[in-house]
């Protein structure tokens, strides 16, 4: 939206400054300076090669948490935002992608640096065949269809797969290596998620302005005239879910290694839910919208509503004493994650990334942007 507009005096004189993402050179300054800033970050924690304390490692392991839940968001992007398909399995898909790059690294002796993409690719033909339905529904009966998924596959990873997956207890997953490097620690490990998450995300917006993009949005906005324009809708349909689902599947085979082991219980529906919200509040059909809500939610989860939730059990007791102080205790954190939910929706229903544009038009034309 704002990369249409830019100051008075500012325009292209080749095809090439036309169709580049980052139009100007300050834009394409400042993206290539926060990049190179965001890489920086590691170097200056206590287990970077100087030994520095400036940045806490804690936060290394958020930002890698952030990276590898905007992958998935993104996938479902793809698939919501831009394709308008309702998609309520997409933790299963992740597990898919998980579980894939485990039993790869343990039983085939796959080096993460393939298991990953592997991963992503088998995560995509199981999404292919969740894509199936799309073609006779759409709304809430695809959702329903999609809510198979949730059920289905962490059903057959539990069951005819537990001499593979070790039915409902973790696995342990190999330590990633590159040759002589090791990447176990989060210092370590931040130069394989997040260029990969910044890489997969240059895609994602590259997608959007090639013919598959259009024909995506095109079936978002109106399915029956995209099909008269000529768009064959199974085909592109089938196409946003393999590719969500390649998206889910690298995600999940990062978070494998990231902790080094896969659990069946962290991938299921309320993940699904959470990764929807993520997307829902950060903006849908914006490229940059999963960042801004896996960011949002990470942080409002992890460094938010816990010292509010502590604040609060200590309050709220003498002041609801009808209510036992186990519940109170217990309901905290859902009630407080619910009450921000319904507070930013009302307050910017269309997501971070939209107000983030709006910001960025305001300046590119201050001081007329009133």
């Amino acid at each position: 939206m704002s990369a249409n507009i830019r100051p008075a005096g500012t325009f292209d004189t080749n095809y090439q400054q036309d169709i580049a993402i980052n139009r100007t050179p300050m834009s394409r300054l400042l993206v290539n300076g926060m990049f190179v800033a965001l890489l920086i970050l590691p170097l200056l924690s206590r287990e970077g090669p100087f030994g520095l304390n400036i940045v806490p490692i804690a936060f290394i392991g958020t930002i890698i948490n952030i990276a590898i839940f905007a992958i998935a968001v993104q996938g479902l992007n793809i698939l919501m935002g831009y394709t308008g398909q309702i998609s309520l399995g997409h933790a299963a898909f992740m597990a898919v992608g998980a579980y894939t790059a485990a039993i790869g690294s343990r039983e085939l002796g796959i080096p993460f640096w393939l298991g990953i993409p592997l991963a992503g690719l088998f995560t995509g033909v199981i999404g292919l065949l969740f894509g199936l339905p799309s073609l006779r529904v759409k709304g809430f009966y695809l959702a329903m269809a999609t809510l198979a998924a949730q059920f289905i596959i962490p059903w057959i990873i539990r069951h005819p797969l537990a001499p593979l997956t070790n039915g409902d207890k973790p696995i342990d997953v190999p330590t990633p290596m590159l040759g002589p490097l090791n990447f176990t620690s989060d210092a370590a490990y931040f130069y394989v998620a997040v260029p990969l998450a910044v890489l997969l995300f240059f895609v994602a917006r590259n997608i959007l302005r090639t013919r598959v993009g259009r024909a995506f949005v095109s079936i978002r906005d109106n399915d029956l005239a995209a099909e008269l324009l000529g768009i064959n809708i199974f085909r592109y349909k089938l196409m946003a879910f393999f590719i969500s689902s390649v998206y889910a599947g690298i995600a999940g085979g990062l978070a494998a290694y990231d902790t080094q082991s896969v659990n069946i219980h962290s991938y299921e529906l309320l993940y699904s839910i959470q990764m929807l919200a993520m997307l829902v509040l950060g903006g849908a059909g914006f490229p940059l919208g999963p960042l801004f809500g896996a960011a949002f939610i990470i942080l409002l989860t992890q460094n938010v509503i816990p010292p509010a939730a502590n604040v609060l059990k200590d309050v709220l007791p003498p002041l609801l004493p009808f209510i036992s102080v186990v519940n109170i205790e217990s309901s905290l954190r859902p009630f407080l994650f619910g009450f921000a939910l319904i507070a930013f929706l009302i307050i910017e229903p269309r997501g971070l990334a939209y107000r983030w544009e709006i910001f960025k038009i305001a300046w590119k034309i201050r001081p007329f942007s009133n």
